[in-house]
């Protein structure tokens, strides 16, 4: 697991620099807006959207902009409609990555991760080149100096969780996909604030990379992330810590 919570921190300091650009509100009012629509605006009834709902609070966006991104996704505000999509990878010294899509327009959203995989070693694979080397799990991310670790664990295991990881700056809860929000109202209930939360795609085995291929991967997540029709990046990249500080 040394490698997706590497790749988890990377992601999460990236997600702070995005959200001073608003590029992080921008990809959740559409995933708001698209569950929504899907599922209706009545969180209570719509576990997708109370999801999403969390993971914006999570990211301090204001009230306003997620009521009206319900909104956009019931109709009330002239809903654009985006399609969810796929795509299958492969990055530097042959990481498996999967990108994770909400466009109105496929053929741009292609265009443009093509582009971003060739220009850092990159290229697109077929439909279930690299999906079965994840699965789906639950996260909650709480700060380290925001939460009593024992504490946290203690009920987290109670609540059902699957695994707790305690790392430097963090704590995070694995749970199953049935099984998080159980675990998160427990949470919750016992006054554990989650930095960030959701339901992602985790690989089964790593791929170590240095070097070249270590700098490349990192440039191609952050270029893919940049995308607009791009909601979540995964990959199985392990680089050492050793590694790590060398190229920052």
């Amino acid at each position: 697991m040394s490698g997706h919570s590497k790749w988890a921190t990377i992601k999460r300091k990236k997600g702070a620099a995005d959200a001073k650009r608003g590029k992080i509100f921008t990809k959740l009012i559409k995933e708001i807006a698209t569950a929504a629509r899907l599922g209706g605006g009545d969180p209570s009834g719509n576990p997708r959207l109370r999801l999403v709902m969390d993971k914006a609070r999570a990211a301090n966006m204001p009230k306003d902009n997620i009521e009206r991104a319900i909104k956009k996704g019931t109709g009330e505000g002239g809903a654009d409609q985006f399609e969810e999509v796929i795509y299958e990878a492969y990055g530097p010294g042959g990481v498996a990555i999967l990108i994770e899509v909400l466009t109105d327009n496929r053929n741009r959203a292609v265009g443009e991760i093509r582009h971003a995989l060739a220009r850092h070693g990159g290229n697109l694979g077929s439909a279930g080149c690299v999906a079965f080397l994840f699965e789906k799990k639950g996260s909650l991310v709480f700060e380290r100096g925001a939460s009593d670790a024992d504490a946290l664990l203690e009920a987290a295991l109670e609540a059902g969780a699957d695994d707790v990881v305690d790392a430097a700056e963090s704590v995070e809860v694995v749970t199953e996909p049935g099984s998080f929000e159980a675990v998160r109202d427990a949470l919750a209930g016992r006054g554990f604030t989650a930095a960030s939360l959701g339901i992602e795609m985790r690989p089964s085995t790593t791929v170590a990379l240095e070097a070249k291929d270590a700098e490349a991967m990192l440039r191609l997540s952050d270029a893919l992330e940049d995308l607009d029709d791009v909601q979540n990046v995964y990959a199985n990249f392990d680089i050492s810590d050793e590694e790590m500080a060398r190229l920052a």
